[in-house]
């Protein structure tokens, strides 16, 4: 077993953590691609409320920030929505995934302790070949600790009422670490309160490495609905909270043990099961009506891999993945607006189903030198999806108690009980050249998929009884070099994707997938160091635009060659770091280019630039401290920017904010 031992520069004393580096994807992922890694130093300064704050220093992603932990993802994409806003990319925990394939939370990001990591890795572009269905356009996977020297305990304090209290540190073998933060939100009735627990152990079992983990969260939040208005986030509406009565109450547990072996000098065989459970409850304030949505799952899943580097290197394996899954809908009070709302959103059950699902996969990888410092890579992975739907209610699209409703139908179906099953296929090719150790370039193709989500099955809208969707497949092709020396470190990408069968809703209110998108960008990710100073700049240029022409859900028409909606062209980040040895500086500038917020391109957010400050200070040996001053400036801009049903909306972000906390070396 190979381990990499990572030390915080800003207290080298305090603690030193053991990284699993068969937890990594980095590793898995080989030299031919886009992986950033965001280490422990950068995690510890950053201390992200949201995390947001530090996703944002990897260059081609942007996680969009929602009410209090909400939040909707992008990774060499337009922020997405709906079930395509998590279907789409594949969220790892020591390289295992969160949720079930088809079964996934727009969310899952708040199921992630982040904020006490050793790294978060992201893969940009399409990786199913290698991790799975969801890879279709990129992978963050949280990495953490199985052993530590020592405790340390910290407290924080900010804005509005926020608290965050922190304990962790272990023994050789074995980690605990706890977190609770609380706020009273920024705006009116957006109070939180989140706690994540994470359990790790290590040790040698009858000749087996034994990693295992055991991780569990909470959260119950007030939400905050849109600020309706142009540029309403520019005003008094920004303090203020549309719909003080939604909430979310979610919960997620998950254990995973990893059993690693070596078989021969050259061969090391991995088998990986875990377990998850979780719990959702949340008011879509955003839907007529506000009904009631509660969602659970539970499921389990088993990994096997043999590794092998004798002569050239490879990897085979196999993955299981069985869940069993449930979703209702159900509305409390009367739905207010037009005489059409009111007669097609009734009071009552809208859904109420179960859904059991299975995945079965077999992949290989493997790279093979073709001469000194030129290698081929090719990685395939063949999967089928299945999924058994078990309406609890009645069938179509009627009223509670069976009754049609006014106006042609509800405004919802609910199809009758049925099987469905996906096979899919995922390849990748490569070339990895390394003229010198300091300097490499890679070419490299791919292809991506993901199953259709259970929701987007079997959660329908009147006048559609059965969604016959397949599976959207995304097509890449990147080139990229990366280098060390003298002091500066890139990494610098140019890709072209495509993507074919892309799932949304038409203009019928039916999910269909015969949507096209096309993709070019160039990515880079720079570090200058000189002395004490540390330049970062992780910055995008691309394009992501529709291929298709069709209307769709609200009125709006896409036409072939408009932006896709909410993509901007521009974005990325930079900072300034001043370190010393008993503590650290940092500036950033986060920058949002101007993009389109509608899909037929008529409306436009005007992007923003914001201007951070973080550091640390080792006052003794033993304490730590530190101190965030947030939007420095104090610039008014949106944290997501949205134009439907007629009217510009937004999520408000935060004024200056001032973040301050002391870490003290609890024991040894």
């Amino acid at each position: 077993m190979v381990f990499c031992a990572l030390t915080f520069s800003a207290a080298p004393e305090l603690e030193e953590v053991v990284v699993r580096a068969d937890a990594s994807v980095a590793a898995a992922h080989g030299t031919a691609g886009s992986v950033a890694t965001v280490d422990a130093d950068a995690i510890d300064l950053t201390r992200a409320v949201h995390v947001h704050e530090v996703i944002v220093r990897v260059p081609g992603v942007w996680i969009s920030r929602g009410s209090g932990h909400e939040h909707l993802a992008a990774i060499r994409s337009g922020v997405l929505t709906g079930a395509g806003a998590c279907g789409g990319f594949l969220y790892l925990e020591n390289g295992v995934p969160i949720r079930p394939p088809g079964f996934c939370n727009v969310n899952n990001l708040f199921e992630l302790n982040t904020e006490q990591a050793v790294a978060i890795e992201v893969v940009r572009g399409p990786a199913s070949a290698l991790f799975g269905g969801n890879a279709l356009r990129g992978v963050i996977n949280t990495v953490t600790a199985t052993s530590a020297r020592g405790w340390r305990g910290s407290v924080e304090a900010g804005p509005y009422r926020y608290l965050q209290t922190r304990i962790g540190g272990g023994g050789d073998g074995w980690r605990l670490d706890t977190l609770s933060t609380s706020s009273f939100g920024y705006r009116d009735d957006t109070g939180y309160g989140q706690q994540k627990v994470h359990a790790a152990a290590r040790g040698a079992t009858a000749g087996w490495d034994v990693a295992t983990t055991v991780t569990a969260t909470l959260l119950n939040q007030e939400t905050g609905g849109f600020v309706r208005g142009f540029e309403a986030y520019d005003s008094d509406l920004r303090r203020t909270n549309p719909n003080p009565e939604a909430y979310r109450d979610a919960w997620s547990a998950r254990a995973t043990s990893t059993w690693r072996r070596a078989l021969t000098s050259s061969s090391t065989l991995t088998v990986t099961p875990y377990m998850r459970r979780s719990s959702m409850a949340f008011l879509q304030h955003f839907l007529p009506g506000q009904p009631l949505e509660e969602n659970g799952q539970r499921s389990v899943g088993l990994q096997v891999r043999l590794d092998s580097d004798g002569g050239w290197r490879w990897t085979a394996g196999a993955a299981l993945d069985a869940f069993d899954a449930r979703l209702s809908e159900r509305q409390e009070h009367p739905t207010r607006g037009s005489p059409f709302l009111v007669a097609t959103r009734p009071l009552g059950t809208h859904y109420d189903y179960r859904v059991g699902g299975l995945t079965l996969a077999m992949f290989y990888d493997a790279g093979i030198d073709l001469a000194a410092g030129f290698e081929a890579v090719a990685s395939a992975r063949l999967e089928r999806n299945s999924y058994a739907y078990d309406n609890r209610h009645l069938d179509g699209n009627t009223r509670d108690d069976g009754s049609a409703c006014g106006f042609g139908g509800c405004l919802y179906t609910r199809p009758a009980d049925r099987d469905d099953a996906y096979t899919n296929a995922a390849g990748r090719l490569g070339l990895h050249w390394s003229p010198s150790s300091h300097r490499s370039i890679y070419l490299v193709t791919g292809q991506g998929f993901r199953p259709p989500q259970t929701t987007e099955l079997y959660r329908l809208q009147r006048g559609q009884v059965v969604a016959d969707l397949d599976s959207e497949t995304l097509r890449s092709v990147e080139a990229g070099v990366r280098g060390v020396g003298a002091g500066l470190d890139y990494d610098v990408a140019l890709y072209a994707q495509a993507t074919k069968d892309l799932i949304f809703r038409d203009s019928g209110g039916f999910n269909v997938s015969d949507g096209r998108t096309e993709s070019t960008g160039i990515e880079a990710a720079v570090t200058w160091t000189a002395g004490a100073h540390v330049l970062d700049l992780a910055a995008t240029h691309a394009r992501h635009r529709y291929a298709f022409t069709r209307d769709v859900s609200g009125g709006e028409r896409i036409t072939d060659g408009n932006d896709v909606d909410t993509a901007p062209r521009w974005l990325g980040s930079a900072r300034w770091r001043f370190e010393t040895d008993r503590g650290v500086s940092e500036f950033e500038v986060v920058y949002l280019g101007a993009h389109s917020i509608n899909a037929s391109n008529t409306a436009r957010y005007g992007g923003h630039r914001l201007l951070n400050w973080r550091g640390s200070w080792d006052a003794t040996p033993r304490v730590r401290l530190f101190a965030r001053l947030l939007n420095l400036l104090d610039v008014p801009y949106a944290d997501r920017a949205d134009f439907a049903f007629g009217s510009y909306r937004y999520f408000p972000g935060m004024p200056r904010q001032l973040y301050a906390g002391i870490e003290v070396k609890l024991f040894d």
